[in-house]
């Protein structure tokens, strides 16, 4: 042995450091108190090290068990702990503030000194070192060298690839661990996870409202609190404020519909509409009401159909005052102010405000009537129809008036009659006349637009 050389010193196993790798998690902090034997490496935490050491004897089996969660040393990153615990072990020395990620750290360092910080000049996300900031700007480059060999869709960055291949394959390879739902991407068992702790790390700092995704707390932003509305349609000339909702505005225009049940092969022009969608076949309904036991699939659902009871309608015109209990409903009802009437029929052109009655005057045509009584064989075109004339064999009258309590098989002829309960008067500026009701009005107001016409 020359002169130089150093011994070479016994290789310790996982046993060395004890039979119990469970891992108790502590504060991380800048003293490196556990050193390798063999290459003299240092570290913080004694599990990073017994990793470590793995390396040096080729064993890949160490399991660690971290609050609970077990991980191998191929599996285990100090990354993965962290975010699978929720433990935030780096705390920024000057303001206190803790982060689950050591990268997350470094970045927050660099605005309490004077250090470059390395921006994007596009989208003014900031990276602690210049490679970062170079594979980023990829992403805002039409460059797309990696090229899905079973789609042809292309991405920027091989990352992306490996979890849009995912969606080929249908491999989830990351559960929750709380309800056993699985997901393609790390992020979003992340984001799902919130669903279960209630957590909302991002706040509004106009409104201080809060929520679990970056993204949502953006769109809050743009579509509350700035009237910027930077997305406007070449064909309505409507504008937006997300480019997200844009694009499914101008599906409506372009009938696409790219997102397909797997199912029974409707398509949808919204993602979201196609997984509301898909609750249907699942026949799962866990959200009843707690007036009449009516039960729901969504939480949505439920939230409109409570306003049937406590006659609360949020959404109100500001052109006449006129109030609804659903947003769409308020959509539909401003075109009349607009005249806007987006959905045309493709045999005769006659077009309408709301997609619904262009279906139901489609029917017309077709003569179609898909949906029979099974007390009477009586059929009907629509399936509000069928529902509506079913109540006059079961006699069930499910809209009551809360002035009276009578009871209507309609909400239409509930409406109608709670007119009788209201001290509005309807007078005609042509011949005086007075109606409680403005049905009524209406009517009467036409034997006079007669005349004028014919002139």
């Amino acid at each position: 042995m020359e002169a130089n050389e150093k011994p070479l010193a016994s290789v310790p196993s996982v046993e060395a450091f004890g039979t119990d790798t469970t891992v108790q998690t502590e504060t991380v902090t800048d003293e490196k108190h556990f050193g390798c034997d063999i290459c003299g490496e240092a570290f913080s935490q004694k599990l990073s090290l017994k990793a470590h050491c793995c390396t040096h004897t080729n064993e890949k089996d160490c399991i660690y068990d971290v609050d609970g969660k077990e991980f191998s040393q191929k599996q285990y990153s100090k990354n993965d702990v962290c975010i699978q615990t929720d433990e935030k072990s780096y705390s920024c020395d000057s303001c206190h503030k803790s982060f689950a990620l050591k990268n997350e750290l470094s970045i927050h360092c660099l605005s309490h000194t004077n250090e470059n910080i390395y921006s994007c000049d596009v989208c003014n996300k900031v990276f602690p070192r210049k490679s970062q900031l170079n594979q980023h700007y990829i992403s805002h480059a039409d460059v797309k060298p990696y090229a899905c060999d079973l789609c042809d869709k292309a991405f920027s960055q091989k990352g992306n690839l490996n979890e849009h291949y995912r969606t080929h394959t249908n491999k989830k390879p990351f559960p929750c661990d709380l309800c056993n739902k699985k997901f393609a991407r790390k992020g979003e068992l992340k984001t799902h996870y919130r669903i279960h702790t209630n957590e909302k790390p991002f706040s509004c700092d106009v409104c201080t409202k809060a929520f679990a995704q970056k993204s949502s707390l953006n769109q809050h932003y743009s579509r509350s609190h700035t009237n910027e509305k930077p997305f406007p349609c070449d064909l309505c000339n409507k504008k937006f404020s997300h480019k997200d909702d844009f694009k499914k505005h101008y599906r409506f225009h372009t009938n696409e519909r790219p997102y397909s049940c797997d199912v029974c092969n409707k398509r949808f022009c919204d993602k979201g509409v196609l997984k509301r969608h898909y609750q249907t076949h699942l026949n799962e309904k866990p959200w009843p009401c707690d007036v009449c036991g009516k039960k729901f699939s969504q939480k949505g659902s439920l939230t409109i159909h409570y306003r049937s009871h406590t006659n609360e309608k949020p959404y109100s015109c500001d052109v006449c005052n006129k109030a609804f209990s659903v947003k769409n409903s308020l959509n539909i009802h401003y075109r009349t102010h607009t005249n806007e009437k987006p959905y045309s029929c493709d045999v005769c052109d006659k077009k309408f405000a709301d997609k619904r009655i262009l279906y139901r005057h489609y029917q017309t045509h077709t003569n179609e009537k898909s949906y029979a009584c099974d007390i009477c064989k009586k059929k009907f075109s629509h399936k509000n129809y069928l529902n509506r004339h079913y109540r006059f064999h079961t006699e069930e009258k499910p809209y009551s008036c809360d002035k009276c309590n009578k009871k209507f098989y309609e909400k239409g002829h509930l409406n109608y009659h709670y007119e009788m309960h209201t001290n509005e008067s309807y007078s005609c500026d042509v011949c005086g006349k007075k109606f409680s009701r403005k049905r009524t009005f209406n009517q009467h107001y036409r034997t006079h637009a007669k005349p004028l016409l014919a002139n």
